[in-house]
């Protein structure tokens, strides 16, 4: 099989023109179809004269034109550099003018968003759309509706080429564009679909935006498979039961998504035993699964396969954990496995030398799902990617873990999630572990807020599914945790804030703390 993304939709097509491709509500596309919008997507952009090692944003709401954009410009042999739709426009302007983005792909209902871009990012000079309903180009600003040019010979593209470029939120504020080749997803996407065995019959969720990570294994395994890719809608981001009613409606197979998404599932979806028959593998990454919601999401769907896959945006997927047994409700935390084909890891100190099982360290990774280094930015490459002597480049992941004596990695928390209070070191996992194991409790978050007395007061959040109150598990907290880790609040909430990507917003928390 191909080691390039960028031609696994037209590999599909000849294979079988007439799969499905894309399922996007009532909208069901074809191989066939969505091969043509890709080439379309792509010609446009090769008229223009972008080619190998240009960028182009994305700026287009999940559809299947998206879809069809994201391939389009792979095999115009650019790279993609997906933008959150819903993002002001300021925000945006800083990743097009740091990445070079001078072209965008947009869509005719969304000229107002990328005319707005435009203005705040004088390098964004030509958009081209991927639809052609007409629409009025301002002034200073190329739209391209068609081929334009001529169009000289694609050449062919090699899996070290640039294939997209991810924007994650730094440390100070400042967000750090993520570089992958064809060779780093297509390692993780060729691990994937052998270890979940995903076929031509499947039908793969869409839930993660493309401006996330996680959309790298939607968008590529069911490519690679020519299965389908159902587009979750907006709406079941946000209300369980229309999640539930998509698996149900259009036979989805395998599922992926943040552990937060499948725990609304549980507390308010009304997921029953047997109701999901379809669904054969549920997989979860990007934040801490609590136990007892995977405890209750086994139980109502005993014949699927469940997966703890691990890795930030820097490694794509780099180790893995299936779950063979149902954890207790409030059991040790769930490993987060071993080490995909391909890719390599090993837990130091702080002087980058391995320690040994058992003790807590960093945990680094290298090998082919590794990224190259952030764009325009060496210092930040240099230090994030070590070579410890041996020759290979090291990412260091910032991640607390623990190797098992059986071999299997265990997370303990961030190194930035350590915070003092009353001169005792905190991991705040440990505090939202022991809240979420509490009856009830569906969601724990804690945030340190400074204070000049203690250096930081702990403030828990949680979300509930049942009538329990703050100060009933506050009072259970003192029987659980050491005096240090208990919090100084605990506030019940509907929701927890969220970022654009579906994770806890945090921030947005220790603010509202701040405000009171």
């Amino acid at each position: 099989m191909t080691g390039v993304l960028s031609d696994l939709v037209g590999a599909a097509a000849r294979r079988a023109p007439d799969a499905v491709a894309v399922i996007d509500g009532e909208r069901t596309v074809t191989y066939g179809a969505l091969d043509a919008l890709v080439s379309t997507v792509s010609d446009r952009l090769r008229s223009i004269g972008v080619g190998r090692g240009d960028r182009v944003g994305l700026l287009l709401d999940k559809s299947v034109e998206a879809v069809a954009a994201v391939h389009g410009v792979l095999r115009a042999g650019a790279a993609y550099v997906p933008l959150d739709p819903a993002a002001p426009p300021a925000r945006l302007a800083v990743i097009a003018e740091d990445c070079g983005l001078a072209t965008l792909v947009g869509d005719a209902a969304g000229a107002a968003r990328w005319t707005a871009l435009a203005d705040a990012a004088p390098i964004v000079r030509t958009v081209v759309l991927v639809d052609d309903e007409p629409v009025d180009a301002p002034p200073g600003l190329t739209v391209v509706q068609q081929v334009v040019g001529a169009l000289a010979t694609a050449p062919p593209v090699d899996p070290d080429d640039l294939a997209y470029v991810l924007y994650t939120s730094g440390t100070t504020g400042r967000s750090k564009g993520v570089q992958l080749t064809h060779a780093n997803g297509w390692a993780f996407v060729a691990w994937a679909l052998d270890a979940l065995t995903v076929g031509a019959e499947d039908r793969l969720s869409s839930h993660a935006p493309f401006h996330f990570d996680l959309s790298v294994f939607d968008l590529f395994a069911s490519a690679a498979a020519g299965a389908a890719l159902v587009l979750v809608p907006r709406a079941a981001l946000v209300l369980p039961g229309e999640a539930i009613r998509t698996v149900e409606r259009h036979g989805i197979t395998i599922w992926y998504s943040v552990p937060s998404a499948l725990a609304l599932l549980v507390a308010r979806g009304g997921l029953a035993p047997g109701r999901l028959p379809s669904l054969r593998v549920v997989v979860f990454a990007g934040e801490v699964m609590p136990t007892s919601t995977l405890a209750a999401l086994m139980e109502v769907l005993p014949e699927a396969t469940f997966w703890n896959w691990y890795g930030p945006t820097e490694t794509n997927v780099c180790t893995a954990h299936e779950v063979l047994v149902s954890p207790a409700d409030d059991g040790p935390s769930l490993p987060i496995g071993r080490p995909i084909e391909g890719v390599a890891v090993v837990v130091v100190d702080d002087d980058l030398a391995e320690v040994e099982p058992g003790v807590e360290g960093e945990l680094l990774v290298t090998g082919a799902t590794v990224t190259v280094g952030y764009h325009g930015d060496p210092d930040l490459t240099s230090t994030r990617l070590v070579d410890r002597g041996d020759g290979r480049r090291w990412y260091r992941t910032g991640d607390v873990v623990v190797l098992e004596p059986d071999g299997e990695l265990v997370f303990r928390g961030r190194r930035d999630h350590q915070v003092k209070s009353r001169g005792h070191r905190i991991e705040l996992g440990d505090v939202e572990a022991a809240l979420a194991a509490q009856p009830d409790v569906v969601e724990a978050v804690v945030v340190p807020v400074p204070d000049p007395l203690v250096t930081n007061l702990l403030h828990a959040f949680v979300t509930v599914h049942g009538e329990r109150d703050g100060a009933s598990i506050l009072a259970a907290c003192r029987g659980r945790l050491p005096a240090p880790l208990v919090p100084a609040s605990v506030t019940v909430v509907a929701d927890l804030p969220r970022t654009a990507t579906g994770k806890v917003d945090r921030r947005a928390l220790a603010a509202s703390i701040e405000q009171r």
